[in-house]
């Protein structure tokens, strides 16, 4: 076990996903330049009880990610804006309150995948359901489809699914906390199949309301 410099957020930070910060509380710049001096990471958590800022320490969840920091900028009003990319799994044991931010003993927490080449027919359904997903997202007016190459690797697929889903933080951070990739690719796609089907689901039911029979803007 180690020591990591915590920062809880009301965002769930998955592996392989970018985080943009803009921090202006002087413990948290005070962090960032700790790790920055030092060259290590910091972990991004769910809040589970509290305040993102100006407050007591918020208690999170257990599960978290790291963030590597790529860039820092300094901007107008002594706030400063970090760009960081989720790395590494890992649980929380005990927490400390003796900085002025918090600090987490934890360990490592890897998603157990003993064969990714048997992810695959699974992988190509989740694949296929992402781009079935962002259509309807667009035609329902709730957000734009702008989806680029999606991932080969299943896991990374996966955690790129998650980010894109529209789901309560509590549902992302139950995903990030899977322990297998098997499960976690199977529960994608349960939640891909799910959210079409409200979509769906809306979709009908505004073509019913319509007088014209054409979908209501």
């Amino acid at each position: 076990m180690f020591e990591l410099p915590l920062f809880p957020l009301h965002t769930v930070l998955f592996p392989g996903m970018p985080i943009r910060l803009n921090i202006f509380e002087k413990r948290y710049k005070e962090m960032i330049g700790q790790c920055m001096e030092s060259g290590s990471a910091f972990g991004v958590v769910l809040i589970r009880e509290g305040v993102e800022a100006c407050g007591p320490l918020a208690r999170p969840y257990p599960i978290g990610c790291t963030a590597e920091i790529k860039e820092v900028e300094a901007l107008r009003r002594g706030q400063t804006r970090v760009l960081a990319v989720g790395r590494e799994r890992f649980r929380i044991f005990s927490l400390s309150h003796q900085r002025p931010y918090l600090v987490g003993n934890v360990d490592w927490f890897p998603l157990s995948c003993e064969d990714r080449v048997a992810l695959t027919p699974a992988s190509e359904q989740l694949g296929r359901m992402i781009r079935r997903y962002g259509e309807a997202l667009e035609c329902s007016g709730l957000a734009r489809n702008e989806l680029g190459p999606l991932p080969h690797d299943p896991v990374e697929l996966a955690y790129l699914a998650a980010v894109l889903l529209q789901a309560p933080l509590q549902e992302k951070q139950s995903l990030l906390a899977s322990e297998h990739a098997p499960q976690l690719v199977m529960r994608m796609n349960r939640s891909y199949q799910r959210e079409l089907s409200l979509l769906q689901a809306v979709g009908a039911h505004h073509l019913v309301e319509s007088p014209s029979g054409l979908p209501l803007n």
